[in-house]
C-alpha cells in the first residue's frame, strides 16, 4: 500500500504520537515525531486530532512544536475552519493514526512504510528489547 498522493492525515496525541499520561504529557513514543517529520517532508498534511482542548491542547501543541512538527490544522479540517456545535466535529482525512483503533496502534515505523512515497527510504533502526526475541 504504497499512497503516491498528497494525504490528509488526523494523528491522535494521547497514546498516539506520546504514551498515555493524559491530562499529563506522556513519554514520546518511539520514532512518532520522526515518522512525522518524514511523512511531512513526503508531502502529507498532518492534523492534530485529539480529544484535548484548552490549556492541555496548548500543551500538547507545544510540546509537538518542540519536537519539530507544526501541524497544518488542529481539531479542524483546515486551519481556518468554523466549527459548529449543532453539527458533526468529524473532520474530513484520508487516514487516522489512533491507538484506538482495532488491534491498536502500529509502530511508527510500520506506519511509515504504509504511506511512504519512497518506499527505498531506510527506516531508523529499531532496537530490539528483551522480549522481542521470543517471537
Amino acid at each position: 500500500m504504497n499512497f503516491s498522493k498528497k494525504l490528509t492525515i488526523a494523528v491522535d496525541f494521547d497514546g498516539t504520537i506520546v504514551e498515555d499520561a493524559y491530562p499529563n504529557i506522556g513519554k514520546a513514543r518511539m520514532f512518532a515525531f520522526e515518522t512525522l517529520k518524514a511523512l511531512q517532508e513526503d508531502g502529507h498534511f498532518l492534523i492534530l486530532w485529539t480529544y484535548r482542548h484548552g490549556k492541555s491542547l496548548a500543551e500538547a501543541v507545544e510540546f509537538c512544536k518542540n519536537n519539530g512538527i507544526e501541524f497544518f490544522a488542529i481539531n479542524k479540517s483546515y486551519p481556518d475552519e468554523l466549527t459548529d456545535d449543532s453539527k458533526s466535529r468529524k473532520i474530513l482525512a484520508d487516514i487516522f493514526i489512533d491507538d484506538r483503533n482495532i488491534g491498536g496502534i502500529l509502530g511508527w515505523g510500520e506506519v511509515y512504510q504504509l504511506l511512504a512515497k519512497d518506499t527505498t527510504k531506510p527506516l531508523p533502526k529499531r532496537k530490539k528489547g528483551f522480549f522481542s526475541w521470543f517471537k
